[in-house]
């Protein structure tokens, strides 16, 4: 029997832009705002992390794009006022006065944002957003704008040290199968790519995103045949103008010399063997054995193609042994994360405006150092010489930036006076992206999102791009600033 049934417009999991995508307590404390009569009050909040993830020198902010286009459509539904409605506190009273929920039904965002450009080369402390506007919609932003930016991140940051491991070798995406649900498998791959990878195998960010596709055939094409070479033939007739021959299903030189055989075939016709893939074994004797094999046979071209749960480190260490392979397949540690489960991205309330029009600085205080957050209408400052980066300031907008700064070490600021790079050229990193809830940013194509994060590489010290203990990049606090957030932590002495 057939069974009808309608699907709704949520039926993948979510509406993907519903302010319910948020916690709890965001919700709570913005009825708490609004019950107080500060719901109005104009603030601003910074998004930063404070260590760069799999102890790293350096992270790649991603993920702007998806918040734009989040905060674009971001209103309650009637659907979701009506959930809001069911939740109740422990006396088993309504959590929220039908009043506020009509506030929410009608709320429209009117907040200011600026921004990091996606595949920008980041460090600890410096703001990657900015939000400024009435303080209840600040705080409903934070879960989610904390959620994209943090994921996104993280893997453009893993995809950019996998390929700085690869050395120039193209690295493939193909973690769908392992990747956290369908929004992350989704994300993951555009992130990967804007970290550096050249395609992927996930078919539905190839038309999201318009990212490169790349994929042949599993094991399991092989186990369905008689043969090996019944399977590679097969392929070979279906998809002459796509032949990489997985080689490992049974005995792996035994696959290479079967992937000659019908590579053979494949020349007469006018195509090529483009690749053989190695998935398991030793993978440096393996490609060795296997490029001998294929240069005997004239097939010099032929690309040898490198997977098994790899991840920078293992590339990097077959590199260090110029293995003969040629392309790299990355899946579960490059869309997890492998090594770092989340990027520590935190959001803060830094600045509240007064009923006079002025600005006060806001500080969290912690008892450990590094989680003392920075207070002010933040703003970042690169300095360039000769074409490559040397330093980076944060100062606040309200006091300026002075002729003085100091030095933020990996455990917080420590004290020490410098003086901007004598003759540098200096530029502000944050630009506008929202003003009163309007997007006024032109959001760039992938591909140049992609070359941007290459070409800012490109100007850093070799050294803070190592895999392992890396270099530190100057990132300073301008005096002014660390005077004031110096005063501010004496009262809590």
């Amino acid at each position: 029997m057939r069974v009808n049934f309608t699907l709704s417009r949520d039926y993948l999991i979510y509406r993907r832009h519903s302010p319910l995508f948020t916690d709890l307590y965001q919700l709570t404390m913005a009825y708490g705002y609004w019950k107080s009569g500060k719901h109005e009050m104009e603030a601003t909040f910074s998004l930063f992390f404070r260590e760069h993830p799999f102890r790293g020198g350096f992270s790649l902010t991603c993920g702007l794009s998806d918040v734009l286009e989040f905060v674009n459509h971001y209103h309650f539904e009637n659907e979701e006022i009506d959930y809001l409605r069911t939740l109740n506190g422990s006396d088993g009273s309504p959590l929220f006065d039908e009043e506020f929920l009509i506030y929410l039904r009608k709320l429209r965002l009117v907040c200011d944002i600026d921004a990091i450009p996606e595949g920008s080369v980041v460090f600890p402390y410096e703001p990657l957003l900015r939000v400024q506007g009435p303080i209840i919609q600040c705080q409903l932003l934070e879960t989610a704008l904390l959620n994209i930016i943090n994921f996104q991140s993280l893997i453009a940051t893993k995809s950019a040290r996998i390929c700085l491991a690869a050395k120039g070798d193209p690295v493939l995406e193909f973690g769908l199968r392992r990747a956290q649900g369908i929004n992350g498998g989704l994300t993951a791959s555009r992130a990967a790519y804007i970290g550096g990878c050249s395609a992927t195998s996930n078919v539905l960010a190839g038309k999201s995103y318009g990212i490169p596709v790349s994929g042949t055939h599993a094991h399991s094409w092989v186990m369905a045949f008689e043969t090996e070479i019944d399977s590679f033939e097969a392929y070979a007739r279906a998809l002459p103008n796509n032949c990489v021959f997985l080689v490992d299903t049974f005995d792996t030189l035994e696959g290479v010399h079967n992937a000659v055989r019908v590579g053979r075939s494949l020349q007469k016709k006018g195509y090529k063997l483009l690749g053989i893939r190695l998935d398991s074994g030793d993978l440096s004797d393996l490609s060795y054995s296997a490029r001998e094999i294929l240069d005997d046979a004239g097939f010099v071209e032929t690309l040898i193609i490198a997977s098994n749960n790899l991840d920078e480190h293992l590339i990097n260490s077959l590199k260090e042994k110029q293995v003969p392979i040629g392309l790299w397949g990355v899946g579960t540690k490059l869309v997890t994360g492998d090594g770092q489960s989340a990027l520590g991205g935190v959001y803060k309330l830094t600045a509240i405006r007064d009923f006079s029009g002025s600005w006060k600085h806001k500080l969290k205080v912690s008892e450990e150092s590094v989680k003392t957050s920075i207070p002010g209408v933040l703003e970042v400052r690169r300095f360039e010489k000769t074409g490559n980066f040397v330093g980076d300031l944060i100062y606040d907008l309200i006091l300026g930036p002075s002729e003085e700064q100091v030095d933020i070490g990996p455990g917080g600021t420590t004290g020490l006076k410098t003086k901007p790079p004598l003759g540098a050229l200096a530029q502000d990193l944050l630009v506008p992206v929202l003003r009163k809830g309007q997007p006024i940013y032109q959001n760039m194509k992938i591909e140049e999102i992609r070359n941007r994060a290459q070409q800012q590489l490109s100007k850093f010290h070799p050294e803070v791009k190592n895999l392992v203990n890396p270099d530190h990049h100057p990132v300073n606090l301008d005096f002014k600033l660390h005077k004031l957030r110096k005063n501010f932590l004496k009262r809590f002495d």
